[in-house]
């Protein structure tokens, strides 16, 4: 599962309207590029290297799997739709808008058409002064110095003054008013990738199935018949001690707790793989377990139609699953919904995915959230 870049972005403006051009600006960022996490004050500077009417600047975190590249190329399309025109003209220019990459997670770039960490923002406070508004854990990878010990040593003279609080776009999604948020989903519906990309943006704490420990998954693949309830025996098992012990432990350094499964999905299974006898025990022994269980705050069932999610399947390659058949997928999705039909006090949200790739479109990531605002609000 790839990991997402943190990226320092800046913003100035010294043409129309300098507020929303920026506000616009951001906008389109967190539509486009990745998703916004923090955004700095508005700081009114004067123009650096050249006389010209004084900017607006501010910083902002952007979490992506974008390459830095790809990154500055998604920069530069912005600024062209914003109305930026850039001459041929050598030296520094008015400008509508002006977006610069700063910083790359503390990787070191030097190529023809970019540099990380921005060469010159050690000698710029209104590059400096916003980034320090994040209050991330960063240090110059050149320099090894933190964003205060850099503006303590800036040459930088001019004076930056605050205008404006801007609001990040993740703010009117309040996830943490939740504890506990499940996501549930079938074989290959993206449920681990999502909520690793939420409780990244969202600082949550995460809670992942341990499918890749257990020993009679394999084997399950190759002889259900023997090895179903030894299978659905032991995932019930570290379900419940893993859900138990993280539920317990809260972390004072994260807003909740966001999990890939909810421990239903266990009966959902054991009923579709386990001869009649055999459920009727594994129900018994379910039906203690669950009573004692926490549910979740909020259960968002991740549908995909069984196609789409055999080519994720194939896509991601774990060899034990390549023969799983569509009809299997589709007894697992008739499982959960007749399961959600059945609940009267969960909380649940079904969000269709079959058409949407959340990794690579930041639009779809966007359209899940928007689909929890609506069901918060």
């Amino acid at each position: 599962m790839k990991a997402q870049h943190q990226v320092i972005l800046s913003i100035g403006s010294n043409q129309g309207d300098r507020l929303e051009n920026i506000k616009h600006c951001i906008e389109l960022i967190h539509q486009e590029m990745g998703t916004v996490i923090k955004i700095s004050q508005v700081y009114e500077t004067p123009s650096w290297g050249f006389e010209s009417d004084d900017f607006y600047n501010c910083a902002l975190v952007l979490h992506t799997f974008n390459t830095a590249h790809k990154i500055l190329s998604q920069a530069l399309k912005i600024e062209k739709k914003l109305g930026r025109i850039r001459g041929i003209e050598k030296g520094y220019q008015s400008r509508i808008i002006d977006i610069d990459l700063i910083a790359f997670d503390e990787e070191i770039i030097d190529s023809e058409k970019l540099q990380i960490p921005h060469p010159l923002m050690q000698n710029r406070n209104f590059v400096l002064l916003p980034v320090q508004d994040l209050n991330l854990d960063w240090k110059h990878p050149v320099f090894d110095k933190t964003i205060s010990e850099l503006l303590e040593s800036s040459p930088d003279l001019s004076v930056c003054k605050v205008v404006q609080n801007l609001e990040s776009p993740l703010d009117s999604i309040a996830l943490e008013q939740f504890n506990y948020v499940a996501f549930e989903g079938n074989i290959g519906a993206g449920k681990t990738t999502l909520v690793s990309k939420i409780a990244d943006d969202f600082n949550a704490k995460t809670v992942l199935e341990r499918f890749a420990d257990n020993p009679f998954l394999p084997k399950f693949y190759k002889d259900q018949n023997r090895y179903a309830f030894p299978l659905e025996m032991s995932f019930l098992a570290d379900r419940y001690q893993q859900l138990s012990d993280d539920l317990a432990q809260f972390d004072l350094f994260k807003d909740f707790l966001v999990a890939d499964y909810h421990i239903f999905k266990s009966l959902i299974f054991a009923k579709i793989t386990l001869a009649d006898d055999e459920y009727r025990l594994y129900r018994n022994l379910f039906d203690i377990i669950y009573r004692e269980m926490p549910k979740p705050d909020l259960y968002v069932y991740l549908y995909q139609n069984s196609e789409r999610l055999l080519q994720n399947i194939k896509k991601r390659g774990r060899s034990y699953e390549q023969q799983i058949p569509a009809e299997y997928l589709d007894k697992i999705n008739n499982g959960y919904l007749d399961y959600i039909k059945s609940q009267k006090d969960l909380n649940v949200l079904i969000i269709d995915v079959s058409h949407r790739d959340f990794v690579k479109n930041q639009e779809d990531y966007l359209y899940i959230l928007d689909e929890i605002k609506k069901k918060i609000t």
